[in-house]
């Protein structure tokens, strides 16, 4: 261990997503002895895998945009991510759907694009151009140079603001976006990825219009065995390979403190993890109301939390078909008849919108081996509004909704669906509050708007308890597999300088 780390002893992540295994990693590969606590009885958090009826079905993140902020955290240790896994190319990163009988392939190859911009709009070709110069500025200001940036106090966030207003970040991703394109198809081609991190394209600032820029330098990709090969043949494997310690199926009653300052984690069979360090990748308020409950310090925090607003639900079906369709893209959003309505009754409620927009995932087009031979697999996700927006009873609605939603499947896209199906389970608001133990049920934690960005999420490191960090889609930059990545690498970055500071005092 060196010099710097004597005083960190041991470190204990409770969380097994992609934030929280990334931030063990950097953590044991610094020299902190780590302890990777995980609830269920496999990792991954919301990228948990199903296996059912010999098809595999990952749970959750499935599209991987910035393979470099993988890389790194196995070059902290000289190895090689595709020495674990391998990242298999997606073209186009989507096919978009609309009920028009409108199609767009949302391709890397410039002229291509702009050739199917062109049949929508000739004149908005230019302002796609300059909408792609812009999400570039928006990328190298809002990712490159403060995606891995700890945020600790107001006059962090008081650096950044210029920059940030130059780039009209206080604008929302649906309001920029037409301000280069005017078909609305491409309006909403261009602004509907807030989504995929858990914003309303109408509501969430314009920074996030980065993504488009992201997609285009590190192109979209999938490994082969899905992301849970990714997670336990990669991440798991690298961090048990550098001497990291693992406990799956170990339910975390509480973090314990002492003088305002951590000194364990408690699981609910009474097992003790003493550690000098805790960093939570658990949901954000369930962390501060729930495990910290006995710590008067954690209260304040917990209920300023619970007054912010969290992104919407998501209702998630997975099947498994008994024969392929090779006709089908990898990834393929579904738009409804309605757009900002429909994403509007979804943020706010109060009920269950009639319609729906929807993401379907078809892996088995790039991997046939995550379903048996001559059969298919499947995930169609549809945002829907939290728990406190629509208070639902999924136990009823659930079975009624995954009917509405394969019969609109099997008319609009997958003929012979119902007769061909092999296996089938769903995921609902309610299991994301009890199998995740997400506030109101939400999918992406705090709802990615400018007043809860940087500074204004959850801190990397908390403010009164000592030795006490969070990482994941609560903290900042927020939800996305870059995100939280990024989010441990600014946590362990507030981490690693604390205990340096310990050293220097000592």
């Amino acid at each position: 261990m060196s010099q710097e780390m004597q005083n960190a002893k041991t470190a204990v992540v409770i969380g097994s997503g992609f934030g929280g295994l990334s931030l063990a990693i950097r953590l044991q590969s610094a020299g902190i002895a780590t302890t990777l606590v995980e609830k269920r009885d496999k990792f991954g958090g919301r990228a948990y895998v199903y296996e059912q009826d010999g098809f595999t079905f990952d749970a959750g993140p499935t599209v991987i945009t910035d393979p470099t902020c993988l890389q790194e955290l196995f070059a902290l240790s000289g190895r090689k991510l595709e020495n674990y896994v391998e990242l298999m190319p997606v073209s186009p990163f989507y096919q978009l759907r609309w009920e028009d009988g409108a199609t767009f392939d949302y391709v890397n190859d410039q002229a291509e694009l702009e050739r199917q911009i062109a049949a929508f709009c000739p004149a908005d070709v230019d302002g796609y151009r300059r909408f792609r110069s812009y999400s570039e500025r928006l990328l190298e200001e809002g990712y490159v140079k403060l995606g891995h940036v700890p945020f600790p106090d107001f006059r962090s966030m008081v650096r950044v603001a210029p920059q940030l207003v130059a780039l009209q970040s206080y604008r929302s991703v649906y309001s920029k976006v037409s301000q280069y394109v005017s078909d609305e198809h491409l309006r909403q081609a261009f602004s509907f990825h807030s989504l995929l991190v858990g914003g309303n394209p109408f509501a969430t600032s314009s920074i996030y219009a980065l993504i488009h820029a992201l997609e285009r330098r590190w192109g979209v990709w999938f490994p082969r065995g899905g992301t849970g090969a990714l997670i336990n043949k990669g991440l798991v494997q690298l961090f048990k390979d550098l001497g990291g310690e693992v406990t799956l199926s170990t339910s975390v009653s509480r973090i314990e403190t002492a003088n305002g300052r951590v000194s364990a984690v408690v699981a609910e069979d009474g097992r003790r993890f003493a550690a000098d360090i805790v960093a939570s990748n658990a949901d954000v308020v369930h962390t501060y109301r729930d495990l910290l409950k006995d710590e008067p310090l954690a209260r304040p925090t917990a209920q300023s939390l619970m007054r912010k607003r969290f992104s919407m639900s998501l209702f998630v079906i997975y099947f498994g078909l008994r024969r392929e369709h090779p006709e089908l893209k990898h990834h393929i959003i579904l738009f409804g008849r309605r757009y900002r309505e429909l994403i509007n009754e979804i943020f706010k409620g109060p009920a269950l919108p009639e319609d729906f927009s929807l993401y379907l995932h078809a892996p088995s087009v790039t991997d046939p081996s995550l379903a048996p031979q001559g059969c298919s697999t499947y995930y169609v996700l549809s945002p829907v509004p939290h728990l406190a927006a629509a208070p639902i009873d999924w136990s009823v609605e659930g079975p009624r909704y995954r009917d509405r939603i394969l019969d609109y499947l099997e008319a609009r896209i997958l003929p012979g669906l119902k007769s061909d199906l092999a296996t089938c389970r769903i995921f609902t608001p309610q299991d994301f509050n009890t199998e995740l133990n997400a506030h109101l049920g939400s999918a992406f934690s705090l709802e990615p708007i400018l007043t809860q960005s940087a500074y204004f999420r959850a801190h990397n490191a908390d403010d009164k308890i000592k030795g006490l960090y969070l990482v994941g889609a609560g903290t900042h930059p927020g939800a996305g597999i870059p995100g939280v990545v990024g989010s441990a690498k600014a946590t362990a970055r507030v981490i690693l300088e604390d205990q340096r500071e310990l050293a220097e005092a000592q």
